[in-house]
């Protein structure tokens, strides 16, 4: 490997963020079949808000957390810590489902769930890292900028109102906050905040139990049908089944194509002195962005490093993945190099940890939150990347559809919106494949070029993918 790594580098083991907190003792798994009122297939963010909502409204009910591994092992506990209110979806598809208007109350929805995520993260003991800097997305090349622009220039009709909900950043306005190098422009958004993934989810975890919840881990559910998860354990019967599987949802019987298991990679650097991060000039706990295609996201953490993630191998044949999260060398290599494009100081930084996890991604990237009363069964996923926050709000969902009631998000157009399957393999893997090396190719050229149009083969990509 020739990026610059530390002599104790470390490679998968989860996460940083798991690897930083330390694995929680192992809860003890399903002793057996058992009854309850809602099972619950799942214990990442989805799975834990879904269960902290539905006993704070019912005490009285008895839910259960089945998990395979051990609460916050998938994408809740591996992701870039953005709690941020970017809405898991394109915002035309949910107009055409439900009309302009519900698609803008989602996005403010989006608002309300940082706040409320961060509410409950300190009034329940698991908020001290978490900052509410905002989130800056920035340029870094002529046609970065024209898409920048672009966005900024819907965001009004989207719900935003400039000025509140975003701010338009000119190189010396983004100079203030930290210096990114050939930064064309940015915008900034106060609707963010910074968590460590891992210190989140298992203080959410620890807070849904202290209401009463039972977590079983080393519980593996292989289907699900109504009234019942079958598991390697037994049989576990409920008047309500939520699957909350995000990215592992391939895992249950019939629904291998449901979601692509798409990998996200991310590197960590050593700690920072203050004299390298002076040379960054980043001094606030922002959480940021590039407009890249092939996109990279970016945090200060608590103890002084920086964490960037993306890029890498976004798919493998087969939906397969690594369990541990060992990412391939060759994405260590092109994430280490992002941090030295974006800020040049810190060059002779080392990179001490890497990591990879999957996401849940829709045939039409759009997330969806799912609850028949007929048959019980519920579901909810398919954030595509922006599940931190959209947990929340599909959590809070997910208890008012369960319990009958009709509420402004029961009406939001997420709500009973499934996708067609993805295809079959190797089509699947030959479209991702092409797909991302079209994404690279137009970065390329774009940086290449310098010129301010979306290179055309992004275009054509984005036309096959419907992104």
């Amino acid at each position: 490997m020739s990026a610059n790594v530390a002599s104790n580098f470390v490679n998968g083991n989860v996460s940083f963020w798991v690897h930083q907190e330390g694995r929680p003792s192992q809860r003890p798994a399903l002793p057996g079949p058992i009854e309850a009122d809602v099972a619950i297939v799942g214990a990442g963010m989805t799975g834990l808000w879904t269960a902290y909502y539905l006993k704070k409204a019912r005490p009285d009910l008895n839910v259960v957390v089945l998990e395979k591994e051990f609460a916050g092992f998938g994408a809740s506990g591996r992701n870039g810590g953005w709690l941020s209110a970017k809405a898991p979806g394109q915002f035309r598809r949910y107009a055409k489902a439900g009309g302009v208007p519900a698609a803008v109350a989602l996005e403010r929805e989006m608002f309300s769930s940082v706040r409320e995520a961060v509410d409950v993260a300190q009034a329940e003991g698991f908020g001290e890292h978490v900052v509410r800097d905002g989130l800056i997305h920035v340029a870094t090349s002529e046609a970065q900028h024209s898409r920048l622009r672009s966005e900024i220039g819907k965001l009004p009709s989207h719900g935003w109102v400039e000025g509140e909900d975003f701010q338009y950043l000119t190189p010396a306005d983004l100079d203030e906050r930290v210096h990114v190098a050939n930064a064309v422009g940015a915008y900034w958004s106060p609707h963010c905040a910074r968590i460590n993934p891992a210190e989140f989810t298992f203080g959410l975890a620890r807070a849904v139990e202290r209401l009463g919840v039972t977590i079983y881990e080393d519980t593996t559910v292989t289907s699900i049908e109504p009234r019942v998860a079958h598991t390697d354990r037994g049989d576990v019967r409920a008047q309500h089944i939520v699957q909350a599987l995000e990215g592992y949802t391939l895992t249950l019987a019939g629904q291998r194509r449901r979601f692509l298991p798409m990998n996200s990679s991310m590197v960590v650097t050593e700690q920072l002195t203050d004299e390298q991060f002076a040379s960054v000039g980043w001094n606030g706990a922002e959480l940021m962005g590039d407009v890249a295609h092939n996109f990279a996201y970016i945090q200060r953490t608590a103890d002084n490093r920086i964490a960037l993630g993306g890029r890498g191998v976004p798919y493998n044949f087969g939906s397969s993945f690594n369990r541990d999260g060992r990412t391939a060398d060759v994405a260590v290599e092109q994430l280490g190099a992002r941090i030295v494009e974006l800020f040049p100081g810190l060059r002779d930084v080392k990179l001490a940890h890497s990591w990879s996890g999957v996401l849940g991604v829709p045939r039409d990237w759009c997330a969806g939150v799912n609850y028949d009363p007929a048959t019980g069964l519920a579901d909810a996923g398919g954030y595509v990347g922006h599940g931190v926050t959209g947990t929340n709000l599909a959590g809070r969902t997910l208890r008012d559809l369960i319990l009958g009631e009709s509420t402004e998000i029961t009406r939001l157009p997420w709500v009973g919106r499934a996708a067609r399957n993805w295809e079959f393999e190797p089509l699947r893997w030959i479209a991702a494949t092409a797909l991302y090396a079209a994404y690279r190719f137009a970065d390329q050229e774009e940086y290449r070029t310098g010129q301010d149009k979306t290179h055309i083969s992004a275009r054509v990509a984005n036309l096959i993918s419907g992104r």
